[in-house]
């Protein structure tokens, strides 16, 4: 499995701030604490106007591989601000991300295509999310067409099902796993992602229910979430389902963390 580090976002309201301010020093340490947390990727979203987002990107990319050297995942809707920003990247990027969005589909394709990125792949279009498992599986059927259409292969191709809230649907996680286990079926050289931390939204202690869905979501087939990486108590239940699930070759990354003392500590504090 390997992480996607979420904590770059200018959704968050501290990384806004970071962002409008050029605040080096919190954004870089935000990223070198995801990475020495297990991060392979890095999502970095500046979430600002569509007219300043290329520039504001761009800071984000360059200040980030100050300090770390792992790929990036350019999170933005907006073709201007992918196109800048993946001329500064050393590695070759995921793009997040594209849909079957009319939109999305003139502007990012092309991009995906030209720079050889990988890209994730949404299940949403111009009418929205669909609401059962069929109806989002044949979106998804959809845009990878789409992408191998344009020479994108299929282990570039990283599909999201898009976890819905279970505060506002208790068929969200049973809907986001069911695609995941159809999706790992049809296309089983495909990755799977999804913010994982959307399933609690609005909901108490919400990394107890993260945990449950994680360990659950990677049965079903999920390789690469999007999460927190700094979370000690979700980052031992993916540790220990790996073991579980033998993925996690001699069980070697497990007892690495035990020996950083990383799982002890998590467990006496």
């Amino acid at each position: 499995m390997k992480i996607i580090g979420e904590k770059i976002n200018g959704t968050r309201s501290q990384v806004k701030k970071a962002v409008a301010e050029r605040d080096t020093a919190f954004i870089q340490t935000l990223a070198k604490n995801q990475v020495e947390a297990g991060a392979f990727w890095l999502d970095v979203n500046a979430g600002t106007a569509p007219e300043r987002e290329p520039e504001d990107l761009v800071w984000l990319v360059n200040i980030v591989q100050e300090v770390v050297d792992v790929p990036l995942c350019l999170d933005s809707a907006n073709p201007a601000a992918l196109s800048e920003a993946i001329k500064h990247v050393r590695h070759t990027p995921l793009i997040n991300s594209l849909s079957g969005e009319k939109k999305r589909m003139e502007g990012i394709l092309p991009l995906v295509s030209s720079a050889g990125c990988s890209v994730i792949a949404l299940a949403l279009d111009d009418k929205g999310i669909p609401a059962n498992v069929e109806d989002r599986l044949t979106l998804i059927r959809r845009v990878v067409g789409e992408l191998k259409n344009k020479g994108i292969t299929e282990d570039r191709i990283y599909v999201d099902p898009l976890v819905m809230t279970i505060a506002s649907n208790m068929e969200a996680g049973q809907i986001a796993m069911k695609t995941m286990q159809a999706v790992r079926s049809e296309f089983p050289n495909a990755h799977i992602t999804c913010g994982a931390s959307n399933i609690s939204f609005g909901l108490p202690v919400r990394t107890i229910i993260n945990q449950a869905f994680l360990t659950l979501a990677l049965y079903a087939g999920l390789d690469t979430p999007i999460l927190d990486p700094m979370d000690r108590e979700l980052r031992k239940a993916w540790l220990s389902a790996e073991v579980v699930l033998g993925r996690d070759r001699h069980c070697l990354n497990y007892t690495r963390a035990y020996r950083s003392g990383l799982l002890e500590q998590a467990a006496k504090a």
